[in-house]
């Protein structure tokens, strides 16, 4: 068989593996339009250029289309969204996350490589590997080549050409071919002229989201003066608080702190491609994350105003401590651009009780807690960041950790060890808890923990573990649900406990944390708000979900196309009357991340 007609037909079965798992309609006949054309040009100028090699160069393209097509499937399955060449960033982090990669690998999808080894097989057996390298050398009809190319140009231009303006990567890549919108990213991503500093003030940021400032805000200065604690706890999603199986109480610690103190129970994550780190930026800076690539990696050579460096005009003491090597997505470079004093890393922590890429969350803590006692000695208050880690994705954490015994329908399924995992950050949590309180830190402090990120998403999940969801929650786990995070704050001689249900996310804690210190940001750029003053919020989404996404009071937005055929998600239940996002709150949405954008990458360089 022509080397040009085999290829074709395994270029195809692997687009339609990919289409499998990544589109929600899986393949159909319209993959020959967007896909095989994309083929053909390559095979056709190996036809035209090649008059040695044709077979090799033939199976190098195999090999490289293969790579593409695995890498997509494999970060939709963790991202759902497709990669693009902005991913190359990350390569550096896969060898110390590769547990968690191997964990997405379901075994069908090694199917993609069986030809490449079938074919290296046989071409190690010499007369087979002759023969077909005679067959491929001869010359295919010039004429008939020059057609298939014309062609095949033709239709990927008509594929890519109408669809650039669609907002939706997933509908794009659908649309186009996934191989077409590999290319069209690379040549059109051009970024937009950045608003102009001098037509960026926080008024115009209010205008966006629909908020004015109280007179006299609530809890304004109600913790002045005291140390602040915060917790950012690893891939720690909201249903698990108050979670019980088979009467099992799954994060007790967590739940003492939500029923005794302020919990904020519709609150969602707004990390990019960094993840964790983008969390520890978004917290930090009350940015949003840049529109590709991770912040700590894109905006860390900008001098950041932050919360560090508010606290430290006020006297504080400022630091952060993370059991994993400081290198690790260009962490230096975040705390030297966003102010912290003094970061603990694994230099500090040892490599004792390593738990994936670190120590254990209960050596963080015990180390941190010494640490924060010699702090208070000073007499000075300080603000301590803290980044759980033990429960970092794929949950498999030691028996030695088990704290909780499942019941049976749980063992050996990826909800079952997130829920293990989960139990075992939050025993340790209760132990911090314990230890601050012994050292008199507790009474004095405002305690602040979130999650980071979610931990299950619904892309990874097979049918028992979708299965599991539907029976902890009660319906189908859904995307409002997978990004729904939780927000404690607890201060000693604060007023009554409560549950806040108004929506709020990541960007928001800065100013929420500020007014409770009594740290003024009128002069401040930030694009969160004061959770405890503000009733109503549009809080832009990025990565995860495609571009365009927004949460509001009542739903989640993801667009289509467009505004027009995007798809509303209720956040609770049934949808309130007149609760649909307007195309007027999508448009600011994606204003106030076009502000944002403009806005960081104008900052002055940080110092060297």
């Amino acid at each position: 068989m022509k080397p040009f007609i085999f290829f074709t037909l395994i270029l195809v079965i692997k687009s339609t593996l990919a289409y499998l798992v990544i589109f929600d309609g899986g393949p159909s006949w319209t993959l020959l339009v967007t896909e095989l054309p994309f083929f053909w040009l390559l095979f056709c100028l190996i036809e035209w250029f090649a008059t040695k090699r044709k077979l090799m160069l033939y199976v190098i393209v195999n090999l490289l289309v293969t790579a593409i097509l695995f890498a997509v499937i494999m970060y939709y399955k963790y991202f759902g969204i497709i990669v693009t060449y902005h991913a190359l960033e990350q390569v550096n982090q896969v060898t110390a996350v590769k547990s968690s990669v191997f964990s997405l690998l379901d075994p069908y999808y090694l199917f993609i490589f069986l030809d490449i080894i079938v074919l290296f097989v046989l071409l190690f057996k010499r007369r087979g590997a002759v023969h077909w390298n005679q067959v491929s050398q001869l010359p295919l009809n010039k004429a008939v080549i020059t057609f298939i190319f014309i062609v095949s140009l033709a239709l990927c231009l008509f594929n890519i050409l109408p669809n650039r303006a669609s907002m939706n990567e997933l509908i794009k890549a659908e649309d186009m071919g996934i191989l077409n919108y590999e290319v069209y990213t690379i040549f059109a991503d051009q970024e937009a002229p950045p608003i102009p500093m001098k037509d960026i003030s926080q008024q115009v940021i209010d205008e966006a989201k629909g908020t004015h400032d109280p007179v006299s805000p609530s809890y304004w200065k109600t913790a002045e003066g005291k140390n602040l604690i915060i917790v950012q706890m690893e891939s720690f999603q909201n249903f698990l608080i108050g979670l019980t199986i088979d009467g099992q109480e799954i994060t007790p610690n967590m739940n003492k702190l939500a029923k005794e103190n302020l919990y904020f129970s519709n609150f969602y994550q707004q990390v990019g491609q960094g993840n964790t780190s983008d969390a520890e930026f978004v917290v930090n800076t009350s940015f949003y994350t840049p529109p590709n690539g991770a912040a700590t990696v894109v905006y860390t050579d900008r001098a950041l105003p932050s919360l560090p460096k508010l606290l430290s005009a006020k006297g504080y003491q400022t630091a952060t401590f993370h059991t994993n090597f400081v290198e690790f997505w260009n962490r230096a470079d975040l705390y030297k651009s966003i102010g912290f004093d003094k970061y603990y890393d694994q230099h500090f922590f040892g490599q004792d009780d390593m738990v994936f890429f670190g120590p254990s969350d209960e050596v963080l803590y015990a180390k941190a807690a010494a640490q924060l006692d010699e702090m208070k000695k000073s007499g000075k208050p300080f603000y301590a960041q803290l980044i759980s880690m033990s429960s970092h994705h794929p949950f498999t954490i030691p028996k030695d950790k088990f704290k909780l015994k499942l019941p049976a329908r749980y063992e050996g399924t990826f909800v079952g060890d997130y829920i293990r995992a989960q139990n075992y950050a939050d025993y340790a949590l209760g132990l911090f808890i314990e230890d601050l309180k012994k050292r008199g830190i507790w009474d004095n402090s405002v305690f602040v923990t979130y999650g980071d990120h979610l931990g299950l998403p619904i892309y990874s999940l097979d049918a028992d573990d979708k299965a599991l969801m539907k029976e902890i929650y009660g319906h189908e786990y859904g995307n409002t649900d997978m990004i729904n995070i939780p927000l404690i704050i607890a201060s000693p001689g604060m007023k009554e406990p409560m549950e806040l249900k108004q929506a709020g996310a990541q960007s928001d804690i800065m100013p929420t944390v500020a007014n409770l210190l009594g740290v003024s940001l009128k002069e401040h750029i930030h694009f969160g708000q004061d959770l405890l003053n503000q009733t109503t919020n549009i809080l832009p989404e990025r990565y995860y979900l495609p571009s365009g996404s927004l949460l509001t009071d009542h739903e989640l937005f993801i667009p289509g196309t467009a505004y027009k055929d995007g798809t509303h998600y209720p956040l609770h239940g049934d949808a309130a009357p007149g609760s649909s996002t307007t195309e007027d709150q999508y448009n600011r949405a994606l204003k106030l991340l076009q502000l944002s954008d403009s806005y960081v990458s104008q900052l002055p360089p940080v110092q060297k």
